[in-house]
């Protein structure tokens, strides 16, 4: 986790912000997760890898010319193939429940969607999308 959520969004922003800067702008996303701000039973090092790329993100966000927009998007549950992935009946099973509500991913592409569909003087920070039954 750490690999992929810290180091991996640390070289992507390495990778593209060369580019940005000579083309004199660009739009960074970041897809965070509810757990940056929760942390539940298990989650304890998904929380922090989800909180430090929403640190990374705002960090960017702030240091940053205003040529650079930033947004973190910030998912609750999804729907996915995770809980098939899982190899302890058990856990896979509490996995299953806690997706039952899941929204579609195609939500989490319209949240993008309009964060890059913005004018160049609109800066739009942070969404947190999820499913209407999922209130922590």
């Amino acid at each position: 986790m750490i690999d992929v959520n810290v180091r991996g969004l640390l070289h992507g922003i390495a990778a593209v912000l060369p580019v940005f800067q000579r083309q004199g702008g660009g739009h960074l996303i970041t897809v965070a997760s509810v757990g940056a701000h929760e942390v539940v039973p298990t989650s304890a090092v998904y929380s922090a890898t989800k909180f430090a790329a929403w640190a990374i993100t705002e960090g960017l966000r702030l240091e940053s010319d205003p040529s650079l927009r930033v947004t973190t998007i910030t998912p609750g549950v999804v729907e996915s193939e995770l809980a098939e992935s899982i190899t302890d009946p058990v856990a896979r099973e509490a996995m299953r429940e806690y997706r039952r509500n899941a929204i579609s991913p195609d939500a989490i592409a319209r949240a993008i969607s309009y964060a890059v569909d913005q004018p160049a003087d609109v800066d739009v920070n942070e969404i947190i999308i999820r499913p209407t039954r999922q209130r922590g």
